[in-house]
């Protein structure tokens, strides 16, 4: 019994990319209808707050030595990660706008989609 319990549970289990696709799609459509109904600075706290814890784990991940993405792209996602965090903080001042990061994320929703 254990056996088959362990064996459905590796069928079901997202490969990496698919559960980054997924995150990714859940908040950007989440801040796709925040948009979409003229949500702005403090309101979007908590929608910035889990995006923002996304693409942190993204760039923690990157940091790490084991990491086999190319150094290069690492870097990359790295400071995205950072940039996603300041322009969080803009658009919650009022200075920034949703639909970069909505952008932002929907091409690296892209980058994932590949292959």
């Amino acid at each position: 019994m254990g056996v088959s319990a362990y064996q459905r549970t590796s069928q079901v289990a997202e490969a990496p990319r698919t559960t980054e696709h997924r995150l990714l799609a859940q908040v950007t459509s989440a801040m796709v209808s925040a948009h979409a109904k003229g949500v702005k600075g403090v309101a979007l706290v908590d929608l910035l707050h889990w995006n923002r814890e996304i693409w942190s784990t993204f760039g923690s991940a990157c940091v790490d030595s084991a990491n086999r993405l190319p150094p290069e792209l690492r870097a990359s996602i790295i400071s995205l990660s950072l940039w996603v965090d300041r322009y969080s903080s803009d658009i919650i001042a009022g200075q920034g706008d949703l639909e970069e990061l909505i952008g932002i994320n929907r091409l690296i929703m892209e980058g994932l989609s590949a292959n």
